[in-house]
């Protein structure tokens, strides 16, 4: 008897030798462990890079049913209509930050693929467009030249509110670039439309959410494109700096209208047909410039325009 208390007592002097100043504040005993966390590393970051955001598709009661069930998933969800608790607006949170969503799919942006590892995906409820999404496609790859009429879901003001408050918090939390807060259609333009042309992303921008373009160098960038034409190549360069997943084959293949087609649909959703044109330019050219100039070296000889 005298041997295993002696034992035990040299496991408990051992355990709080290699402690050091620990205190059961600083203790959290596990499934079969004991966890001390009162040596803190400052030696990190967050993993979350990017917050995408999107639109359901379908009504409030449809689109929980799916994002809560085997498949899909989102960090949040903005109800509709929306709601308050105590005069404050009221979001569903569906998976803690910490883990990932399953929201964006194949995806990439700035060279980075798979980005359900580093985002956190935000649920708009939206019916979206008046149409399936394949049939929007298709309206606008055999209309190019004309205006194909497609009726969009607005967003009412008291789910922006709620929507800006939410993505606030976590770009402050996480240290989210403003050119990280993108659409789903910006990191899977091939495949995605949401959250669609009716998004109020310069509302966004003016409650400090976001990027969007000065108008002074939009002017100034398409007085320089209309006195000179801009090879198709290095627009798709373009883009491809500014974040897009693209190849530069010179050419306006499927690829580069989607791509386009995303672009316009969120900084000029006006005419959103993926068709490039100096307007389409200008702006990219303008967010080049406020927001990754490095990138806008590259591009060399529209440079001279600043």
């Amino acid at each position: 008897m005298a041997n295993r208390w002696t034992a035990i007592a040299g496991i408990v002097i051992a355990t709080t030798w290699l402690s050091g100043c620990a205190t059961p504040k600083s203790l959290e005993q596990r499934d079969g462990y004991v966890v001390d966390h009162s040596h803190v590393s400052s030696s990190h970051t967050s993993r979350v890079r990017h917050l995408v955001l999107h639109y359901t598709d379908v009504d409030e009661a449809e689109s929980l049913a799916v994002l809560t069930g085997p498949h899909v998933s989102a960090h949040y969800v903005l109800s509709l209509p929306p709601r308050d608790q105590r005069g404050l607006p009221l979001v569903y949170q569906l998976v803690d930050e910490e883990r990932r969503a399953w929201h964006a799919g194949a995806s990439a942006w700035k060279g980075r693929t798979n980005i359900n590892d580093t985002s956190i995906g935000i649920e708009i409820v939206n019916t979206g467009p008046d149409r399936p999404y394949a049939e929007v496609e298709r309206l606008l790859e055999t209309h190019p030249e004309a205006a194909v009429e497609v009726k969009w879901a607005s967003y009412p003001d008291e789910q922006i509110e709620a929507l800006i408050a939410l993505s606030r918090d976590i770009i402050e939390r996480h240290g989210i670039h403003p050119t990280d807060v993108v659409a789903h259609s910006d990191i899977a333009p091939s495949r995605k439309i949401d959250p669609g042309p009716r998004f109020p992303w310069r509302e966004l921008h003016e409650a400090g959410i976001g990027v969007w373009p000065g108008e002074e160098a939009v002017s100034r960038w398409q007085a320089h494109f209309e006195a000179e034409e801009l090879p198709l190549a290095t627009l798709q360069e373009a883009l491809r700096a500014w974040g897009y997943p693209l190849e530069t084959t010179g050419e306006l293949d499927r690829q580069t209208r989607a791509v386009l087609r995303a672009f316009q649909m969120r900084f000029r959703p006006a005419d959103y047909r993926g068709k490039p044109d100096v307007e389409t330019q200008a702006i990219l050219w303008a967010l080049l410039e406020e927001y990754r100039p490095a990138a806008l070296e590259d591009l060399g000889q529209p440079l001279r325009n600043r």
